[in-house]
């Protein structure tokens, strides 16, 4: 049975929080450890539903979805009304971890820098040519999932999609890119002030600006 086909509702036990933000909580799936299910604990708007119009949009357009977890529709929980997405882990099965993880510790930057150095660029690339737009890009929303032989990526799981009173860039292919590169310079500006006490953390941002 696929997420988006269940239909009973699913039991959310504590144990099984991964991680909590501003709005929502994410939790591992009682049934499937390749998904999770993300529920709306706080704020007036239900990040819930506007993410799953937003994916609607995006799976019309056919994108690639390398670099977003896949999403398989709203559920009913204990919890409340649940979306389930891939959870992301990295090769040996852990779940993968924050950026912010890895670019608080001067000592993780290092070892990763390159495969990191790599990871940004891509990130970037991916959201401008499949047209992805964020409502903000935040090191603590973006899991670096390591794959095998020092392969990585960067994969955005949460503030996805465009928050404008009237979205033009939804439906402008230009206008989604200029409003991509502006959110990625804005960034860009934000890592190098959080961390900027990181010596190995700057060297990730030193990039010929395009």
């Amino acid at each position: 049975m696929t997420a988006s086909s269940a239909t009973e509702m699913i039991e959310l036990a504590p144990h099984a929080l991964i991680g909590k933000g501003l709005h929502r909580e994410c939790y591992a799936h009682p049934d499937d450890p390749s998904l999770c299910v993300k529920i709306v604990v706080a704020g007036n708007c239900n990040e819930n539903r506007r993410e799953a119009a937003y994916y609607a949009k995006l799976n019309r357009r056919g994108i690639a979805w390398d670099c977003l977890p896949m999403f398989y529709g709203l559920i009913p929980t204990n919890l409340g009304e649940g979306a389930v997405f891939d959870l992301v882990r990295d090769h040996d099965n852990r779940i993968s971890l924050t950026l912010a993880h890895y670019l608080a510790s001067q000592k993780l930057t290092a070892r990763h820098g390159p495969a990191l150095r790599r990871a940004l660029d891509e990130l970037r690339t991916y959201l401008l040519e499949q047209r992805v737009i964020t409502m903000t890009l935040k090191a603590k929303n973006i899991l670096f999932q390591q794959g095998p032989e020092q392969t990585a990526k960067l994969v955005v799981v949460d503030n996805i999609g465009n928050s404008d009173f009237i979205p033009l860039a939804n439906y402008s292919a230009r206008l989604a890119q200029w409003k991509i590169q502006r959110k990625w310079a804005r960034f860009e500006r934000s890592l190098a002030e959080d961390y900027a006490d990181n010596p190995a953390a700057r060297e990730l941002w030193r990039v010929e600006k395009r």
